[in-house]
């Protein structure tokens, strides 16, 4: 009987080292190399980064997060982490949870980029509270940042439904940047939302010209051109925005719309 014990512990043991051997090998290379850095540097923000990167770059949202709660949960107070986490919950479609981030970086170190980018989430959630940031942001003269504080303004008031107040804060953007993309595309939606479809066109054939690999202008002229009954013409600039995208889903299920096929 001990000897039947001994052979089943025996069995036992092999097969948890067998199945650790495969979970180690299981682990991409890369990916293990970051794991080990992290361990060896504890101290160090850059290997957290980069391994939040890795997963991030993979599409593994739930990984990156967790590299990063990990490291927040040894320094709370690193506001690069946090707003490393607030992009994350933006890209993975958390607002939510994204804003709270944002929120937190900014109370621990309120840098002018972090601003920007709470600014304009608040903005596409209608909370005024982007009016505020958007003027403090004006006299803030270190943050040098007047064009993305009118955005911010054009945004929330396009998204709170006054196109027309939208523009001229877009249209203010552009006089002091002409090649200001964001504020091109912007304009031109809340063009195509007033039923402008022909000026809107004018706005983003003016953004390519500008810069002539611009995908998204491409897709919004599409768009257009849909609106004024040019479906041939349509299907050239969900083409030229997949020449510049291949990946730009919305471009590939306009042009499926329009009987094109696309690989």
């Amino acid at each position: 009987m001990k000897y039947f014990l001994y052979l089943l512990l025996l069995l036992v043991c092999a097969c948890q080292n067998n199945e650790s051997a495969k979970n180690a090998t299981d682990i991409p290379n890369k990916e293990q190399q970051l794991l080990d850095a992290v361990k060896q540097f504890p101290d160090s923000t850059l290997p957290v980064e980069n391994l939040a990167q890795y997963y991030r770059e993979n599409g593994n949202y739930d990984f990156a997060l967790r590299s990063i709660d990990a490291a927040l949960q040894k320094d709370s107070l690193n506001a690069k982490f946090w707003d490393i986490k607030a992009t994350l919950h933006f890209e993975d479609d958390d607002t939510t949870a994204a804003i709270k981030a944002y929120e937190k970086s900014i109370d621990i170190s309120p840098q002018p980029q972090v601003i920007i980018s709470l600014g304009v989430l608040y903005a596409q959630t209608k909370n005024p509270m982007a009016l505020a940031m958007a003027d403090g942001l004006m006299m803030g003269t270190k943050a040098a940042a007047e064009k993305e504080a009118l955005f911010i303004k054009g945004l929330f008031y396009s998204y709170s439904n006054d196109k027309k107040k939208a523009i001229e804060f877009f249209d203010k953007c552009l006089l002091l940047s002409y090649s200001f993309m964001d504020a091109y595309r912007e304009k031109a939606i809340a063009l195509y939302d007033l039923g402008n479809y022909a000026e809107a066109l004018k706005v983003l054939d003016r953004a390519v010209t500008i810069q002539n690999n611009y995908d998204v202008g491409y897709y919004y002229m599409g768009q257009c051109l849909e609106k004024l009954n040019k479906p041939d013409e349509a299907i050239a600039m969900y083409e030229r925005a997949l020449l510049y995208d291949p990946g730009y889903i919305e471009a590939r299920q306009a042009l499926a719309k329009l009987g094109v096929k696309n690989s």
